[in-house]
């Protein structure tokens, strides 16, 4: 008795872009900027109802736009990092793989949001346009 194995060759989807000048290479990058958009808004948002920025990610949770869910630093194929510092934050998001589809990326109080595909991104790493 013969057995035939057939192998199918699986194309790899392009990218979509969700919006117009969608900077994400990847569906993990774009869920990455958008948890970074949505912890910078939420920032944003406490400082207006305390005059200074909250200290850690659970104290975003009152905002209306962060939930108890999302201070959770295991963001599938990145990890979450947030450190408060004397009239700020920093956030950064690491991927688990370096790669060209998953690039660092870092914010701060100035909600400017900066990327790197070689390294932990940080201040001086290029703008995300």
């Amino acid at each position: 008795m013969l057995l035939a194995i057939t192998t199918v060759a699986v194309a790899q989807v392009p990218y979509q872009p969700k919006f117009r000048g969608d900077p994400a290479r990847s569906e993990s990058e774009a869920s990455a900027l958008g948890y970074m958009r949505t912890v910078l808004r939420a920032q944003r948002l406490y400082k207006q109802k305390n005059d200074h920025f909250a200290a850690s990610l659970a104290d975003l949770v009152h905002t209306g736009s962060f939930t108890r869910r999302m201070v959770n630093t295991d963001r599938g194929d990145y990890t979450v990092g947030f450190r408060p510092r004397k009239d700020g934050f920093e956030l950064t998001l690491t991927p688990k793989q370096l790669d060209a589809e998953h690039r660092s990326f870092y914010a701060d109080e100035d909600g400017v949001i900066h990327a790197d595909e070689e390294r932990p991104a940080d201040e001086k790493s290029p703008v995300v346009k």
